[in-house]
């Protein structure tokens, strides 16, 4: 398959090469695979820490920076970092008020990260952990136990990230993590499949003219396959299944509209465009929407939406003031 490497091999860490010449505000240990703030963290405040599988751009090591995380753990493509990295971000984003992990709900995340908090406490360094798993579409995958971790990762880093900056104490932020994981609700569905650097066939099988419902980051199989539809019938199916599972009537509505990696901006918008319609025929408010490509699968076309139930304070914190390489307001 076509693509833009090198040795196949060594994809991860010349990404994070290419990340460090366009962001000198960051410190890249391309050895360990470990992105943190060039500063280090704040004396005082509260390190956040997240990670997981390469491919997923600009998750994680794109949200480093004021406002949201501290340090990011990159593992191999599509693999979970292992613990020596979790470790060695939590004590890169460790300023001495502990260190809150953000972990997407995926079997080898969960394991790598508790041992990781485990190994930090040897070090004196208290570890909370947000475990995210937003995701109505399956209970059970390839990779879970429960529900996946997809889009409200994003939510909980930016919001979190916010009250950090304020100088939350640990607790507070794990519970306001927590808070924000079960305010929010997720759905995505695929047009195509992805391809893991070097390799000479997609990773998983879709005839043209099918989609994937509620599939997964990492093409694990959804609901189900069927004929591929419009934009308006995708929004209709991906709104649906959240205003199932937590309704979205009389709610104030953070809405994330999440390209795969291989979807034009032109289609997200108007995706976008429909699934505001649809929330708003649903009896939703729509407060805040983000749209891009900003928890991807590669090179997978299709989308995810991400609803999360808004209170004053949780829109306070997503206005607040990021600068990161993937996203940036208010700085």
């Amino acid at each position: 398959m076509p693509q833009l490497l090198n040795d196949p091999a060594d994809a991860v860490p010349d990404a994070l090469r290419g990340l460090a010449a366009a962001h000198p505000e960051l410190s890249v240990d391309v050895e360990a695979r470990v992105v943190s703030r060039a500063g280090g963290t704040r004396p005082g405040k509260v390190g956040l820490v997240s990670g997981g599988g390469s491919g997923h751009e600009p998750l994680h090591a794109g949200y480093v920076g004021h406002g949201m995380l501290d340090a990011a753990a990159c593992g191999a493509v599509f693999t979970s970092p292992v613990p020596d990295q979790v470790l060695a971000a939590t004590r890169a984003a460790s300023g001495g008020a502990g260190v809150l992990h953000v972990v997407k709900n995926y079997t080898g995340d969960v394991l790598n990260f508790r041992m990781a908090a485990e190994l930090a406490d040897d070090d004196d360094v208290e570890v909370a952990t947000v475990l995210v798993d937003d995701d109505v579409a399956v209970t059970d995958s390839t990779y879970t136990a429960g529900r996946r971790g997809t889009g409200a990762t994003l939510f909980v880093e930016k919001v979190v990230g916010a009250a950090a900056e304020e100088g939350l104490a640990l607790a507070e932020l794990a519970a306001l993590g927590r808070e924000v994981v079960a305010r929010s609700r997720s759905f995505g569905v695929a047009l195509s499949p992805c391809t893991t650097p070097g390799s000479d066939r997609p990773g998983f099988d879709l005839p043209a003219g099918e989609m994937e419902l509620g599939i997964g980051i990492h093409g694990e199989p959804g609901r189900e396959r069927v004929p591929l539809g419009t934009s308006r019938e995708i929004a209709a199916i991906a709104v649906g299944a959240v205003d199932a599972d937590a309704p979205v009537d009389g709610e104030e509505l953070l809405v994330l509209v999440n390209g795969a990696g291989g979807t034009p901006l032109l289609e997200l918008q108007v995706l976008a465009g429909d699934v505001h319609a649809e929330l708003q025929r649903r009896g939703g408010r729509v407060a805040r929407m983000l749209v891009g490509n900003h928890v991807t699968s590669l090179e997978m076309a299709g989308a995810t939406v991400s609803v999360c139930r808004l209170d004053e304070r949780l829109r306070r914190l997503w206005d607040a003031p990021v600068a990161t390489p993937a996203l940036r307001w208010g700085r």
